[in-house]
């Protein structure tokens, strides 16, 4: 059947000015962030409602046609890329938040919702959504959910997974699912919500979500503390945990540091400058809580763990020093960085980045490394910079030579080859660092069960 064909079809399931075919929109709707294929979909759909995107995948089904869930597209692991013809299931449009229950402390919104629109909301009802990253304000629910997002408050407050009391799916073979109804207790044998969690759309389109949300934290904290080795991490760690309800604990390179001061033209945060840096964030809801942190970071320049720091006295200034961690991303972003985002169980991590910074060394002497990550859930961010006289697929190339060597002392210590951007394309080749024989098996088979035609985001995550 050719493609006109299909358009005129697809028109018939949707609302007007819901099915769009430009080239403009091909190429906006075709990629994520990784940039990493051309885009090439079939069209991109826009549905409004959960009913119009289960016509859309019982046609798919009936036809043949491959489908790519499409969120905000800020994935790192090109798992939202359309490059061989797939029809786009864009939910941009399915955006609204459809129920609050203060009682329970839930919200029920639409899978196209943004991150930060959820944040908002619940403020504005004296409550929280705490998962939080740079992307807040692109991101989209759904997509979160489909990559059980992480970000910078994960030691306290865990992953998107540990906040989802409910969803509302569209299978591979278009049936509508319910699961769990935003119960809070539910023992009735397989929780099938938790398979839709981190599946990447390859089981199925997630359509509605219901929410938990928590209190406010009050009086939020940082601090900026500049350290003179990666020993000095987890004595650090282990010694605020102690006396502090940590929200986050950052950690950057000096390298990172140097690109964000010269990119948004910001002052040192520090007056001494050293290797690396951690940043801290606590609820600071008394003042005998302040006087166990300063305590601490005393104790740190006494014992030289922490050479030097800095705490925040304000909102503002929490804001002004959560910029050095948060702006990394989007700083180096235009040296077009080769990403490994890994992680270990924490107490592994200097172990870890020892190991990996041996193989940098070795391997890329001529590349600048930029490490920065959520130490405290052991979730590490390693960027290679592309030299900018070096060809970008040699440059690739390059890097791929040398993940079997990362990967196989990440394998050694019961790592991951990918802590929180997923599986996609990028990382699929990978997936046996992580995974066993046996655990691949498993994970094909649920696949058929969800998705027998084989038509849920193809040549994502696993074959």
């Amino acid at each position: 059947m050719s493609s006109d064909t299909y358009i005129s079809q697809l028109k018939t399931l949707l609302d007007d000015d819901s099915l769009l075919t430009d080239q403009e929109s091909l190429n906006h709707y075709g990629k994520d962030w990784t940039n990493i294929k051309q885009p090439a979909p079939l069209a991109i759909a826009l549905p409004k409602n959960t009913e119009q995107v289960q016509k859309i995948v019982l046609w798919a089904n009936e036809n043949q046609v491959a489908v790519v869930p499409s969120g905000g597209r800020t994935g790192l692991s090109g798992g939202a890329v359309a490059a061989n013809g797939e029809l786009v299931i864009a939910l941009d449009k399915m955006n609204k938040i459809t129920g609050f229950n203060a009682g329970s402390q839930q919200i029920h919104c639409q899978a196209g919702a943004i991150t930060q629109q959820i944040q908002q909301y619940a403020n504005e009802h004296e409550l929280y959504y705490p998962v939080d990253f740079a992307s807040s304000g692109s991101s989209q629910i759904g997509g979160n959910i489909a990559t059980n997002a992480g970000g910078i408050k994960v030691i306290r407050y865990g992953l998107t997974r540990d906040w989802v009391q409910g969803l509302t799916v569209v299978t591979g073979k278009g049936d509508v699912l319910e699961l769990n109804k935003g119960l809070i207790k539910n023992a009735t044998g397989y929780d099938l919500r938790h398979l839709f969690i981190g599946s990447e759309g390859t089981l199925g389109i997630i359509t509605e979500a219901t929410l938990k949300l928590t209190r406010k934290p009050a009086n939020l904290t940082v601090l900026l503390l500049a350290i003179p080795n990666l020993d000095c991490l987890m004595p650090i760690l282990q010694r605020f945990q102690k006396s502090l309800s940590l929200t986050a604990f950052e950690f950057f390179s000096d390298e990172a540091l140097e690109k964000v001061m010269a990119h948004h033209n910001l002052a040192c945060p520090v007056e001494q400058r050293t290797p690396y840096y951690c940043l801290l964030e606590f609820d600071a809801h008394s003042e005998e809580i302040m006087n166990d942190a300063l305590a601490e970071f005393e104790n740190g320049l006494n014992d030289e763990l922490i050479l030097d720091g800095v705490m925040s006295q304000s909102q503002q200034q929490v804001e002004e020093l959560w910029k050095y961690r948060e702006f990394i991303s989007e700083t180096i972003s235009g040296r077009k960085p080769y990403k490994n985002d890994i992680s270990v169980t924490p107490e592994k991590i200097t172990d870890f980045l020892t190991g990996v910074n041996n193989i940098v060394a070795q391997d890329y002497p001529d590349f600048e490394v930029i490490w920065f990550g959520h130490i405290g859930d052991g979730n590490l961010h390693l960027n290679i910079l592309a030299p900018k006289n070096m060809p970008y697929e040699e440059f690739t190339q390059a890097c791929e030579q040398v993940n079997p060597k990362i990967f196989g002392l990440l394998q050694e210590m019961g790592g991951s080859i990918s802590a929180e951007h997923g599986v996609g394309i990028l990382k699929k080749p990978y997936l046996s660092y992580t995974r066993s024989e046996q655990e691949i098996v498993y994970l094909k088979s649920i696949k058929q069960a969800f998705d027998p035609n084989g038509i849920m985001n193809p040549g994502k995550v696993i074959d």
